[in-house]
């Protein structure tokens, strides 16, 4: 049961919006729904909707979609490397990595 169904909603589309007026959920006449979430920022960063589908993103601190995923298995990765990650990388290009293992 929906959440417009146990409300006894009878106008659509049915809106739940956060304290900033963002969507968090919406629904329609039908029973479909969507849930939003948003970063601090305001940016969304999670979607999901009654049929299955989901979107995760991410943003940096300048507003630029740094991640993108959603339900399909689609993936667009521009997370800036972490130093830690550089030196993993090196360890491994060198051969110096083998398997989780660093060898002397």
């Amino acid at each position: 049961m929906t959440i417009a169904q146990q409300l006894k909603i009878k106008e659509f589309p049915f809106e739940i919006k956060d304290s900033k007026g963002n969507q968090i959920y919406c629904e329609d006449s039908n029973g479909d729904w969507r849930k939003h979430e948003y970063d601090s920022e305001g940016k969304e960063i999670y979607l999901e909707a009654s049929n299955g589908f989901w979107i995760k993103r991410r943003w940096d601190s300048k507003g630029n979609r740094i991640y993108y995923e959603n339900s399909d298995g689609t993936i667009v990765d521009n997370r800036p490397e972490t130093e830690i990650q550089k030196a993993i990388d090196l360890l491994t290009k060198e051969g110096l990595l083998v398997d989780g293992k660093i060898l002397k």
